[in-house]
């Protein structure tokens, strides 16, 4: 398994295949902000559209790709605009997912972990995350040592429509803020 972080171009190039991603984990019950079933052209056309935040530098967004270059997962971070400069020390972690044949595999531990990585070295300090409550993802989020905060009943619907609680996280990175 290889990671890449994608720049615009290379976003802009996989967003057929990143949108199949999408759509896998959409219809397969994971809750990322979409209903099932999820239209190929909707989830291209919102993979194309983070295109320009990834050239703006507010958004970075790797790509787990198997032996034969196929986009096996993905995460995101999600940086605060520069406007906002007592956000400056924090990013968001997002749309953490796996295509369900590659389950099992080590691929999310290690996108996390780039993404991590990547964040630490960018001097953020702090990552935060929201999931469904009792999702798979939590068992992962705890055991690479993230936090969770607390609660919040019936924030998102899943992909069936079904509104749901979703549990908050976050997790120090890199050097102590200042």
């Amino acid at each position: 398994m290889r990671t890449l972080r994608l720049g615009e171009a290379q976003l802009r190039d996989r967003a057929v295949e990143l949108a199949g991603l999408l759509a896998d984990t959409v219809n397969a019950g994971a809750s990322l902000g979409f209903l099932a079933p999820l239209d190929p052209e909707e989830a291209v056309t919102w993979w194309a559209g983070r295109a320009a935040a990834v050239a703006a530098g507010h958004l970075a967004v790797w790509v787990a790709l198997d032996a034969g270059g196929r986009v096996v997962g993905t995460v995101g971070l999600d940086f605060p605009f520069p406007g906002k400069p007592n956000s400056r020390h924090r990013a968001e972690l997002v749309k953490l997912m796996v295509h369900r044949d590659a389950r099992g595999r080590g691929v999310a531990r290690g996108l996390l972990a780039a993404a991590e990585e990547a964040a630490a070295a960018a001097g953020i300090t702090l990552l935060h995350l929201d999931t469904e409550t009792d999702s798979p993802a939590e068992r992962l989020y705890r055991s690479a040592g993230w936090t969770r905060a607390g609660v919040i009943p019936d924030y998102a619907a899943d992909p069936s429509g079904v509104l749901r609680p979703t549990t908050l996280y976050y997790k120090r990175v890199g050097a102590p803020a200042r």
